[in-house]
């Protein structure tokens, strides 16, 4: 014969739980696994939400410590020489500047050597890109100045610059700031963040390179 399950006794009452009793109490078992589950689930997904975050910060945050990307311009420029019929620009610059990038490449069908310039201090570094066009035309000068109207001319060290100044524009990244010139056989542009003295600073370098050149 199968054998009789006797009903459970309650200390507290001193006597078996009645059948109403055993579902209450299975009942708040029940809820009560469930909630220790809940509370381990969401005590995981902040574990894993936190990890997640300490990932990225130590990947994409640059210490502040780091030293910035440079590029020997100069060399860069001596190398590709060859590959141009014009003298590549690659002007001496001020001991707390640096360049972050220098290539020889096309845009617009135009052959182009380009110069990423970072001026000081680093707290709040500007930047002024350094382009030549060899034989430009108008869309290379077009796509170079970002589309911007010319505001002005400037003459610096016997060379005539174009102005197109948008600073009171918004967004217009590293284009806030443009001047443009004829030397030689080739149009030279400088756009960036940089100040106006930066900027004349730059162009006077130019200027003496072109010059012994």
């Amino acid at each position: 014969m199968p054998k009789r399950t006797e009903p459970r006794v309650v200390a507290e009452l001193g006597r078996p739980e009645t059948p109403e009793e055993t579902f209450a109490r299975k009942a708040e078992n029940s809820r009560k696994h469930r909630a220790n589950q809940t509370l381990f689930n969401l005590v995981i997904a902040t574990v894993a939400s936190l990890g997640l975050v300490l990932f990225l910060v130590l990947v994409v945050v640059r210490p502040a410590n780091q030293a910035p990307v440079t590029a020997d311009y100069q060399s860069i420029a001596a190398d590709a020489q060859t590959n141009s019929s014009e003298p590549l620009i690659a002007p001496p610059i001020p001991e707390d500047w640096y360049a972050n990038a220098a290539r020889l490449g096309t845009n617009s069908s135009v052959q182009s050597w380009y110069i990423g310039f970072v001026t000081p201090p680093e707290s709040a570094a500007q930047f002024i890109a350094l382009e030549q066009g060899i034989d430009a035309n108008e869309t290379w000068l077009s796509i170079v100045t970002d589309g911007a109207l010319a505001t002005g001319t400037t003459a610096i060290d016997g060379i005539e610059w174009t102005i197109y100044d948008r600073r009171s524009s918004a967004d217009t990244g590293n284009y806030a700031y443009s001047m443009s010139a004829k030397i030689s056989g080739s149009t030279v542009v400088l756009h960036g963040t940089a100040t106006n003295d930066e900027f004349q600073l730059l162009a006077a370098l130019i200027a003496a390179e072109a010059e012994a050149q």
